[in-house]
C-alpha cells in the first residue's frame, strides 16, 4: 500500500481530502486502515474491521448488511472504500441493502444478475454529475467537442463527484483512458451533494437498466493541464464516438 503516492491536491479528491489525509496519517503511524477509519468515522458510518472478521464462505455484502461492519484490508482499494462510506453512509448502506437482498433472493452464483451488476459498477466506478442540461445531453450523446470545447465555459456551473472507490484508486496514477460511469445527480443538488437524497434516488428498477454515461474523467476542465488544448479530445481511443 502506498498512501504516500496520493496527491491530495487533485481536484477529484477535494470531497475526501480533510478526512483522507487524517486517516492516511494515522495509518502511516502504524495503525491499520480499519482502525484508522473506525477511529475517525462519523456516527452514521459503519464500523471498519480487519478482513479476518469476514467468515470463510460468507458473502462480503451480506456480512456488511448483517453486522453493520465493513471488513477492510490494508490496501488503497479498501482505504478509498472506507472514505466513501464515511462521506456517503446513507447511499452506501442503501446499495449494500440492495446487494444483500439480491444475495438472499438468488444466492451467489457465477453471474451477479443485472441489478447486482449495476450496483457493483456504480459502487466501484461510479460518479455523479450536476450540470446544465446542455452538458448532460452532450455527454449522453458522446459529443465530446460540444461537451468540452464549444460549451467549455458551462463547466463553471457543473460539479462532478467521484463515488467509486476503485475509480479513486485508479486515479492515484492518473491516465487519460480512466473512465467513470456517471449518473445525473438528483434534482436540486447543492454544492455539497445530499447523501440522503442520493440514497433515495438510487431506485433498483432504474439501476437495473444501467443508466450510466461514460465519462473520461481527465477530460473535465481543470482536472488535467493537457486538456486545455482542444486536440486533447481528438483521441478517439479515449473519447469514443457514440455507436
Amino acid at each position: 500500500m502506498s498512501l504516500g503516492a496520493i496527491d491530495w491536491a487533485q481536484p477529484w479528491l477535494a470531497p475526501y481530502r480533510a478526512h483522507g489525509e487524517a486517516v492516511a496519517q494515522a495509518v502511516q503511524q502504524a495503525a491499520s486502515v480499519a482502525a484508522a477509519l473506525s477511529a475517525s468515522r462519523p456516527g452514521n458510518a459503519p464500523a471498519f474491521v480487519p478482513q479476518g472478521a469476514l467468515p470463510a464462505g460468507q458473502a462480503y455484502e451480506a456480512h456488511i448488511f448483517e453486522t453493520r461492519s465493513v471488513p477492510t484490508r490494508d490496501n488503497l482499494h479498501d482505504f478509498f472504500n472506507g472514505l466513501v462510506w464515511c462521506a456517503f453512509p446513507h447511499s452506501k448502506r442503501h446499495l449494500n441493502a440492495l446487494q444483500a437482498s439480491e444475495i438472499a433472493r438468488a444466492g451467489v452464483g457465477a453471474t451477479r444478475g443485472p441489478l447486482r451488476d449495476a450496483l457493483t459498477l456504480f459502487d466501484e466506478n461510479g460518479a455523479l454529475l450536476d450540470a446544465p442540461p446542455v452538458l448532460w445531453q452532450a455527454l449522453v450523446e458522446r459529443d465530446w467537442q460540444r461537451l468540452f470545447v464549444t460549451e467549455r465555459a458551462r463547466w463553471q456551473e457543473a460539479r462532478l463527484w467521484l463515488f467509486g472507490h476503485a475509480l479513486l484508486e485508479k486515479l492515484v496514477t492518473p491516465r487519460k483512458p480512466i473512465t467513470a460511469h456517471v449518473l445525473r445527480t438528483p434534482a436540486g443538488a447543492a454544492a455539497a451533494l445530499d447523501d440522503a437524497a442520493l440514497a433515495g434516488a438510487l431506485d433498483p428498477a432504474w439501476l437495473r437498466t444501467k443508466p450510466f454515461a461514460a465519462l473520461p474523467v481527465l477530460g473535465v476542465p481543470g482536472w488535467c493541464a493537457e486538456n486545455a488544448s482542444p486536440a486533447f479530445y481528438t483521441d478517439a481511443q479515449v473519447f469514443r464516438p457514440r455507436a
